[in-house]
């Protein structure tokens, strides 16, 4: 049972990693399960602490993860529309386009977003378009950390029985 969970678990870890950039991959939940599925193999060194601070850090990312492209649009002058474009621009950028298109999806959505609902001029556009653009990277790198960090743990503890295995 321990090879299975130590396999599952860097199976999670690892598409928590992708999934902290790929939107529709829950990347911080995956890397959490990984973490929680190291602790439960038999020889884990995983204290409980450390699966309820990364458990905390989890919920915190994921909450990030929503409110930043909202505060990002505030504070760069977006409105509604602006975060709506840059949500379906991710979106139809993924799947039209795949990796570039979710660094650019963001950016062109919320542009397109502010100039035909809002009727901004094609200057201010941008800055809004800059603003979820600078979000995506901020929300991502948040997300990489995080997934990063649980998959270092997952494989600190799991080394030993990995090693065993091979």
């Amino acid at each position: 049972m321990d090879t299975f969970l130590a396999i599952a678990a860097i199976i999670c870890g690892v598409v928590g990693i992708i999934g902290a950039i790929a939107p529709i991959i829950p990347g911080t939940i995956l890397s959490f399960a990984g973490l929680v599925l190291a602790y439960c193999t038999e020889h884990s060194s995983i204290s409980e602490g450390t699966l309820w601070i990364w458990g905390i850090i989890s919920i915190i990312v994921i909450a990030l993860d929503y409110i930043l492209p909202g505060y990002f649009s505030k504070v760069f002058g977006g409105t509604k529309a602006g975060i709506t474009g840059a949500t379906i621009g991710v979106l139809i950028g993924a799947f039209v386009i795949g990796p570039i298109g979710i660094i650019m999806g963001p950016f062109v959505g919320a542009v397109v977003g502010e100039m035909i609902k809002e009727r901004r001029a094609l200057d201010k556009a941008l800055v809004v378009g800059f603003g979820s653009l600078l979000s995506f990277f901020v929300g991502t790198g948040i997300k990489l950390i995080a997934a990063g960090w649980m998959m270092y743990y997952i494989w600190k503890d799991l080394f030993e029985l990995i090693k065993s295995i091979v």
